[in-house]
């Protein structure tokens, strides 16, 4: 494990909790968390030291990459509205994803 001096990090490819919680309610299975987590400034640290809260993120390449994240995946979710998908649920989704971005941003 590398030294993190500290920081709060964001993973490097999403909140695997919270993928975790969602399959584990869907179908009631559990599987276990790594101890460690890999960032978005490329350091593997504990997964107590990482947050998706904008606010607790004190990593200013982690904050830069989840606000690149959260930006591409707002302009990515604009692209799928249409005759199958809601268009006012997709606007909530990106507006919320490009809000996130936002306050990453935000020193």
């Amino acid at each position: 494990m590398e030294e993190s001096y500290g920081h709060i990090h964001v993973e490097a490819q999403g909140d695997a909790a919270a993928v975790r919680n969602v399959i584990a309610a869907t179908f009631g299975l559990v599987g276990t968390l790594s101890a460690e987590t890999t960032t978005g400034c490329g350091l593997r640290v504990p997964r107590a030291r990482v947050s998706r809260h904008p606010e607790r993120v004190t990593c200013l390449p982690c904050r830069e990459h989840a606000r690149d994240r959260h930006q591409q995946l707002a302009d990515r979710l604009e692209g799928l509205a249409g005759p199958t998908a809601d268009r006012t649920q997709v606007e909530r989704a990106a507006a919320h994803h490009r809000d996130l971005a936002r306050r990453f941003a935000a020193p």
